[in-house]
């Protein structure tokens, strides 16, 4: 009891969105649309569960009493032609007539054919191009169905009375949303109401699993509806309730199943518990549970605890991660803030250093220049100072020529009168 708590308590700690998974730890989603498609091909694949589907889902009177036995899958035909994008669909041969007689004869061959043709297109996520997909897939099948009516009976196919057998294009969709592509395929193609009569049209059948209810599904009380009951399951809520069907019911469903069918049920169990991340232990105590046909007792726990009050705890939790969230978002933008200032400061630090630095190295400059003026005025100066004192001794030389010449004209006058009066005495 302990161990099944501990089992159960890991699912319910877990937030909400981290739940629905797909096997590689993605989100449900766009990104797991290949796996559960691979999951859809194995369900279509086996011919017991694809009769269920073919007559539960489908007010057509042919496909009523239809059994595994009549359905022959040929979908390998086509994939060469149409490439990967339909490998995970399925196209089922399925006699609506009594074929055991071979078709020895033109006349049988130009019968209307002894089946017709379903095609499953699997989706999870809405198409708008679904009608002209399934137009390709279908002029395929056409195709391919002409060259073998050919190769059996050359030129048939060009006689008034041939006839290609009747495709029902089928669209699987698994997906939460409302499916709002045009069903027709005239409403795909332009001006279609002015050109109406030129354009081919047939309209695809709708298989909207969410749009069942559980209980419309349990009521059918087969295996193809257990699946699609599965398949609903989207969201915590989707959970609840399914855990919250009747065990008994669910049981009787499995209980006469053939083995390859639950083998089928175990890989969209083993699907699901993917999709919300259960532990790999619990997941095998569900796949056992499925093996032995106790369907009524998975994650028997799990009924206790309440989604909404989970959903509570998980938005409260979410509530405080954003929380921390943003105060270390403010933080890293307050340190980013420091950063950019402290970086700013250290700049303008930098261009004031160098600023000083230019004005130093221009005052050092305008110094050696003044230094510069000012030797060459004191050599300018002493230059002049020189000069001044040259001219002075040429002054006082001057002066000195002057003395003697005017010593020597006295001299001059003082013989020149002395002659004169030894002149007179004479």
């Amino acid at each position: 009891m302990k161990e099944k708590q501990k089992r159960t308590q890991s699912f319910k700690t877990q937030p909400k969105e981290e739940r629905f998974k797909s096997a590689d730890g993605k989100k449900a989603g766009k990104s797991n649309i290949h796996n559960r498609d691979i999951n859809s091909k194995e369900i279509f694949d086996n011919p017991v569960l694809c009769a269920q589907f073919l007559r539960d889902n489908f007010d057509i009177p042919v496909l009523k009493n239809v059994q595994p036995e009549d359905i022959e899958d040929i979908s390998e035909r086509y994939h060469p032609y149409l490439g990967t994008e339909f490998e995970t669909d399925s196209v089922k041969k399925i006699r609506i007539l009594d074929i055991g007689k071979e078709k020895d004869s033109v006349m049988e061959a130009e019968s209307e054919p002894p089946f017709l043709v379903s095609l499953i297109d699997h989706k999870s996520l809405v198409d708008y191009d679904a009608a002209m997909q399934l137009l390709r897939y279908m002029m395929c099948i056409w195709t391919a169905y002409k060259k073998e009516m050919e190769a059996m009976h050359a030129g048939i196919t060009r006689r008034k009375e041939f006839r290609y057998p009747v495709i029902i294009p089928i669209v699987y969709f698994e997906g939460e949303a409302k499916w709002t592509a045009a069903r027709n395929f005239r409403e795909r193609i332009s001006r279609e109401s002015q050109f109406r009569k030129w354009i081919p049209d047939f309209r695809y059948e709708l298989v909207n699993v969410c749009a069942y209810s559980n209980e419309e599904l349990l009521s059918r009380e087969d295996e193809m509806s257990l699946i699609m009951l599965i398949n609903k399951i989207q969201n915590d809520v989707d959970l609840e309730q399914f855990l919250r069907l009747p065990g008994d019911r669910l049981n009787r469903i499995l209980k006469n199943s053939p083995e390859h069918v639950v083998d089928v049920m175990v890989s969209v169990m083993e699907s699901l518990c993917f999709k919300i991340d259960v532990s790999a232990e619990e997941r095998m105590a569900c796949v056992q549970k499925v093996r032995e046909r106790k369907m009524g007792y998975l994650w028997e726990n799990m009924e206790k605890f309440s989604i909404q009050e989970e959903r509570r705890k998980t938005e409260k939790q979410r509530q405080k991660t954003e929380a921390e969230r943003k105060k270390t978002e403010a933080e890293r933008k307050k340190a980013e803030a420091e950063r950019k200032k402290a970086e700013a400061e250290r700049k303008k630090a930098e261009a004031e250093r160098k600023k000083a630095e230019a004005e130093r190295e221009k005052a050092e400059a305008e110094r050696e220049k003044a230094e510069a003026e000012r030797k060459k005025a004191e050599a300018a100066q002493k230059k002049v100072e020189e000069q001044q004192q040259l001219l002075e001794a040429e002054r006082q030389k001057n002066r000195e020529i002057e003395e003697k010449l005017s010593a020597a004209e006295a001299l001059i006058k003082q013989l020149s009168s002395d002659r004169q009066e030894h002149s007179g005495e004479i």
